[in-house]
């Protein structure tokens, strides 16, 4: 089997900026909601047996205990946000195992996910789907892929490497040299991303780079300009490469069995009809007895 596990919040953001506002019969905003559960259902409908989603149902974690500048919810539109438990629910009803994030984020969520099916040998392929970078760095082979779905694009190990220069295990120390803004962290001064990819493509991690810069491989170009903003900043580049780092530890499933898709649950009807989408529950019933001839 193939297992999908899809980023919630990345995807609710998506459909956000991407599809007309629509509101439910009580005239909450539930337009990016109904895109999302489509979404989903595509991927049902075009043979997904097991999947999960992870949402971040609170924007901040862990993270912002240990650097006060990590993203926030700030500045972030309530008609989104107030789409998160709306969206949570929905999909639950929708017969869609979720996992929404308080202490953790999704990403936790989906490196766990992905991390613990790709130890079950009934389990063929593992598809992350999302396009964000942090996630690359849970990509194993080509048996735990990225997928960017919006764009069709399928990111194995060798397109890790062909994308940022380095190996999956090497992602959170580039990410802690280069920064992410996304994430609210800048990395250290002077490292752009062919810097760090010429440098830790040499030495994976942080603690195999040479503080004498004059050991460093020749090839390696400003090498004491290099050495010298890392070295001056390590504390920092550690502590960001931390917040980078996925964790691997959170709660998500007992069995792959436990994310199969066997159709929608009794109050799905309800959901319809309170999001006015007559046509997505008569598709999601479709799909859900072609699913039960199956099992």
């Amino acid at each position: 089997m193939d297992v999908y596990f899809i980023d919630g919040t990345y995807e609710l953001f998506r459909h956000f900026f991407a599809v007309p506002a629509s509101a439910d019969v009580n005239g909450q905003e539930i337009g990016a909601v109904r895109g999302v559960l489509t979404s989903v259902l595509s991927m049902i409908e075009g043979g997904a047996t097991h999947l999960g989603v992870a949402t971040d149902h609170v924007v901040e974690s862990f993270r912002n205990e240990l650097y006060p500048g990590y993203k926030t919810s700030e500045g972030v539109a309530e008609e989104l946000l107030s789409q998160f438990p709306i969206l949570e629910a929905a999909l639950e009803a929708m017969g869609v195992v979720v996992w929404p994030m308080v202490y953790y984020e999704a990403d936790d969520a989906l490196a766990s996910a992905a991390g613990k099916a790709a130890k079950d040998e009934r389990v063929k392929q593992v598809f992350i789907c999302t396009p964000d970078k942090d996630l690359s760095q849970c990509v194993v082979g080509t048996r735990v892929v990225q997928l960017d779905r919006r764009r069709d694009v399928l990111r194995d190990e060798a397109g890790v490497v062909a994308k940022f220069g380095v190996k999956p295990e090497s992602i959170p120390d580039y990410l802690a040299v280069v920064g992410d803004s996304a994430d609210g962290f800048p990395g250290v001064a002077g490292w752009g991303v062919k810097a760090a990819a010429m440098v830790l493509s040499r030495y994976p991690h942080l603690e195999d780079i040479p503080k004498d810069w004059r050991e460093w491989n020749a090839s390696i170009r400003k090498a004491r300009v290099l050495a010298e903003a890392l070295f001056q900043a390590w504390d920092e580049a550690l502590l960001f490469r931390t917040l980078a780092t996925l964790r691997l530890d959170v709660p998500v499933f007992e069995t792959v069995e436990d994310l199969r898709w066997k159709g929608p649950r009794e109050n799905f009807e309800e959901w319809c009809q309170r999001m006015k989408a007559p046509g997505l529950l008569a598709r999601v019933r479709s799909a859900g007895a072609k699913r039960a001839q199956l099992l």
